[in-house]
This record gives structure tokens, sequence and C-alpha cells, in this order.
């Protein structure tokens, strides 16, 4: 396992759902971006991520940078 893939296991299941659709991507992408940007955002509010893991998964599936 990479450095951080263990970051994309044992997520809540809205999270992991969108994490999933993400990757298949049958759906328009700004439909799945959005998604996926909320799920990730409630799971680290909700305290199920934290800062760095939420961090990890916005730059590696919605291309987002940390600054």
């Amino acid at each position: 396992m990479g450095t951080h893939e263990y970051y994309e296991i044992n997520l809540p299941e809205y999270l992991q759902h969108d994490l999933d659709a993400m990757k298949k991507g049958d759906e328009p992408y700004d439909c799945l971006w959005g998604e996926l940007y909320g799920s990730i955002n409630c799971a680290y509010i909700d305290g199920d991520i934290t800062e760095d893991h939420a961090w990890y998964l916005r730059e590696k599936y919605l291309n987002m940078e940390r600054v």
C-alpha cells in the first residue's frame, strides 16, 4: 500500500459511496466532484477523518491544492 492509500479504507459509508462513484465516473464530473467534496467535508466536520486525511482525498480526487 502506498504512502497514504490507507486513507481510502474504513471510510464512512456515504464517503465511500461517493469516492467509488468518482472512481467509476459514470455521472457528469461536476456532479461527482460536488458530491465527493461535500462528503469529505462532512466526514471531517463530524470527526470521522482528520484534516490531513481530508486533504489527501481532496488533492487526489478533486485536483485541489492545499495552500
